[in-house]
Formats: structure tokens, C-alpha cells, sequence
């Protein structure tokens, strides 16, 4: 039996071999300045053998953002799931995955919102619905909360977006040898989004 860990633990690279020099790739020369051949050798495999299991540089790609939206939806599922039905617990709780999510995933983070480009139409679609699933997730919650009287906002929705944007965008500056360790960033950055709610 295979007991799932913690939505707050992160231990363990979810990339395969190929998935993560394709990252590494992507980060430092971008999708369209990383060869087949460079993320083969990375990986410690043939350039065949790269191919024989990703056709192309995009099914790398949608790897990784697949990947990535999966392990964010999850996690955020169980967080909501887990904090019990009262909007403040379950805001706070989704808000922190976000934010746990941007701060030891940014790398693959910041490849989902910046190679969205690069993504072919149909693929853009499939991560653009799963991106949405992830706001719609807050914004009910926060809906929720303003119809409670937990939150005190005249613009739920856009409050929600506001939220997002913020957790998000972690992952653009975030360094783990910075000024704030991953548990203070995340307890300052709740608060600025309870207050952005009207919690």
C-alpha cells in the first residue's frame, strides 16, 4: 500500500530523468534554445532513446506542465479537504499550498507561466483549464467566505485573482538562500491575503 505524503511535504523530485533536464534546460536557455540532444545528454540518455519515449520538444514540454498542475490541483484538493468546512480554515489552507507549491516547485512553476506561449493550441487549452480548475477552487472558497461574513470584500472574484497573482509570482523571486526561509514568507504572505479578502 502506498501512503501519499503530506500536501505539505515536499521531499523527492516528481520529474523523470528526461522531464527534469528538460526543466533545467528550459530554465536556463528557454523552450525554444534547448536542443533534443542537450536534454538527452542531461538526462544520461541516447538521443534515441530520449525520442523513443518523447517524440518531440513539446510532448517535453506538456510533461512538465501536466506534471505540474496535477501535483498543484492535488495538493490543493487535499489541503481544502483537509481543513474542514469553515471558508477561513479552507482559504488559508488552499492559499498555503499555493504558496508551498511556488516556493519548492518554482523552477517548473516559472516554466508553466512563461512557456505557455510555447505550448501548440490544444495543449495551451488542456493546461488553461486545469489553471482555471485551480482558481475556481478559491474563488468558491472566498465566495463562500463572503457569504458567511468571514470576509468582508465587495469584490470577491477579483480578490481571488488578486491572491493567486500574488502566490504565484513567488516563483519569479523566491531563492531558498534568501532573506525569508519558505514557513516565514508563507505566514507573511497569508496574512497579506487574508487582508486582501477581508478576513
Amino acid at each position: 500500500m502506498t501512503v501519499r505524503q503530506s500536501w505539505q511535504i515536499y521531499e523527492g523530485a516528481i520529474l523523470n530523468p528526461a522531464l527534469a533536464s528538460a526543466l533545467a534546460a528550459f530554465v536556463e536557455k528557454g523552450y525554444h534554445g534547448s536542443s533534443m540532444r542537450e536534454v538527452a545528454a542531461g538526462a544520461g540518455l541516447s538521443v534515441p532513446g530520449l525520442y523513443h519515449h518523447y517524440p518531440s520538444k513539446q510532448a517535453l514540454l506538456v510533461g512538465i506542465t501536466e506534471s505540474a498542475m496535477d501535483e498543484l490541483l492535488d495538493r490543493s484538493r487535499r489541503a481544502e479537504e483537509e481543513a474542514g468546512p469553515a471558508p477561513t480554515d479552507r482559504f488559508a489552507a488552499v492559499v498555503q499550498s499555493l504558496l508551498l507549491f511556488h516556493i519548492h516547485r518554482r523552477d517548473v512553476a516559472f516554466i508553466c507561466s512563461t512557456e505557455i506561449r510555447s505550448l501548440e493550441p490544444a495543449h495551451r487549452v488542456a493546461y488553461v483549464a486545469k489553471r482555471d480548475e485551480q482558481q475556481r477552487m478559491l474563488d468558491a472558497i472566498v465566495a463562500d467566505g463572503v457569504r458567511s461574513g468571514d470576509f468582508d470584500t465587495a469584490h470577491p472574484m477579483d480578490a481571488s485573482r488578486a491572491v493567486t497573482t500574488m502566490c504565484v509570482g513567488v516563483a519569479s523571486w523566491y531563492r531558498p538562500d534568501g532573506a525569508l526561509s519558505p514557513e516565514e514568507l508563507v505566514t507573511i504572505y497569508l496574512d497579506i491575503a487574508q487582508r486582501i479578502v477581508g478576513a
